[in-house]
């Protein structure tokens, strides 16, 4: 791919006609998002998620960025931890933004509900609405892929995060092992679209993230963008074998 193109899925495209493309799966998969997470899954994505919010360890008075946020899966996690630990021990009130390229995806999670914490806004995560030094806490889940320059998004959450702020970022990764590859390869590429098709009627988007999960970089190699992008301390946690992995940042 050159520098003057953007992936989506196998394609290489004009990196101004990506945005528009990835607009268009979410408009579409935005009603059956989280049910098709748990069909992909088998439900196992709940519970990298609840690892996530374990490390991200929320607390009272803390603002929390939950970007690529849209269904607001997360940000209700942070929220009842933030309120749990308020209670436990006093302190401020804290919030947490739900922010989202997609509209559908954020009208998605506004129609389920959300926590007192939380805010629900459409913002592109290459180009944040924010000031410099203003969050304590940066998460994105099962989002980076979909940005047209992962440097460049990465670069902006590291300038809206407070000295010792810290980034977490959940994404499918490269497992870890030949036989397991082989195995998520078959289930990815055989049955993930197969159920795009049956429950949403759209095997081209879930053909899509399929891709776009093979052409994110692996494990090492966004550690080292992290890095680049002036993140510290960068680290990485595997989930089911490098499936999913987990990895972290300090803002120092």
């Amino acid at each position: 791919m050159s520098q003057n193109s953007a992936t989506f899925g196998y394609r290489d495209v004009d990196p101004a006609e990506k945005p528009g493309l990835v607009r268009g799966v979410f408009d579409r998969v935005a009603g059956r998002y989280d049910l098709m997470n748990d069909l992909m899954s088998a439900g196992v994505h709940r519970l990298w998620k609840d690892a996530v919010a374990a490390r991200l360890n929320p607390q009272p008075g803390e603002t929390i960025l939950d970007l690529a946020g849209g269904t607001g899966d997360m940000a209700r996690r942070f929220s009842k931890m933030m309120r749990a630990a308020q209670l436990r021990r006093g302190g401020p009130d804290g919030v947490v933004h739900v922010l989202d390229y997609n509209g559908e995806m954020i009208a998605a999670g506004i129609e389920k509900g959300g926590e007192p914490e939380m805010t629900w806004g459409v913002a592109d995560a290459q180009r944040l609405p924010l000031p410099d030094a203003c969050a304590d806490a940066y998460c994105i889940s099962f989002g980076i892929r979909n940005v047209t320059d992962i440097s460049a998004a990465l670069r902006e959450a590291r300038r809206v995060l407070k000295p010792g702020g810290r980034f977490l970022c959940l994404e499918f990764s490269r497992p870890v092992s030949e036989a397991l590859r082989g195995a998520y390869d078959l289930w990815s590429f055989k049955a993930i679209p197969a159920i795009g098709d049956w429950v949403a009627s759209d095997r081209e988007s879930y053909q899509y993230l399929v891709e776009s999960i093979r052409r994110f970089p692996d494990q090492e190699a966004f550690a080292a963008l992290m890095r680049e992008a002036g993140f510290s301390r960068v680290t990485y946690t595997n989930f089911t074998g490098g499936v999913a992995a987990l990895h972290q940042g300090w803002a120092i």
